[in-house]
């Protein structure tokens, strides 16, 4: 998997090389390129932003530098290309599973009030939002899409360890617990200490449906686990 982001500000991508990322790009199992858009600016000041035509405030990313950009880094267009937005589809994990198969993936990051439209129309496949918020920046909502989508990439991390987690069969995850048994007066339930697998399963269902239904009751509209 090769994903390349490219934005304004590439010295905010350095968690990236950390932990199971950093260990999968390490290994050979990631390629992640950090792209800085003013490289490609053709101005003397390198600037790549400018006021908004019809007036209003904050400024908006100039189309030249972006689209330079990223005909230089994907010329024959091989990447799914996204920007990342809070006006796009709200990102999930089956739309992570979804891309996940795709060998490139380029990420623009906006800054400011946005990118020139022309950008866009252009260049983008499709725009994703992380949630119903604003940040300053797509950077964060691009290391999220590219931790989420990392994860499933094989040998990024173990198989069983997408198997059960939250989102996985459409519920939330039940709690966890490990050493030790007690813990300031507060004890591991006693079936997960039982050694029957059969129980544990049937309690771990159980908290799923409960924290689903407390936490995200959206989740089991027309599914078949809230009935």
């Amino acid at each position: 998997m090769k994903i390349t982001i490219l934005t304004l500000f590439p010295e905010m991508f350095a968690p990236l090389k950390e932990s199971i990322i950093g260990r999968a790009e390490a290994s050979g199992k990631l390629q992640i390129n950090i792209v800085n858009i003013r490289d490609y600016a053709e101005n003397k000041h390198f600037k790549c932003d400018d006021y908004p035509f019809g007036g209003g405030a904050g400024m908006v990313m100039m189309p030249q530098p972006i689209g330079s950009c990223i005909q230089a880094v994907d010329p024959d267009h091989t990447a799914h290309r996204i920007f990342m937005s809070p006006r796009g589809k709200t990102f999930t994990q089956k739309r992570a599973e979804e891309l996940s198969p795709n060998g490139e993936i380029l990420l623009l990051c906006g800054h400011y009030e946005g990118v020139d439209q022309r950008v866009i129309d252009l260049f983008i496949d499709e725009e994703i939002s992380v949630g119903d918020y604003v940040l300053t920046g797509g950077e964060l909502p691009a290391m999220v899409v590219c931790d989420c989508i990392s994860r499933l990439v094989d040998g990024v991390i173990s198989s069983d360890s997408l198997t059960d987690e939250s989102f996985s069969d459409g519920l939330l995850e039940y709690p966890q617990y490990t050493r030790p048994a007690v813990y300031n007066g507060l004890a591991v339930p006693e079936v997960l200490l039982s050694g029957d697998h059969g129980k544990v399963d049937k309690w771990r269902r159980e908290q799923s449906l409960e924290i689903t239904k407390c936490n995200r009751p959206d989740l089991l509209k027309n599914d078949k686990n809230g009935k």
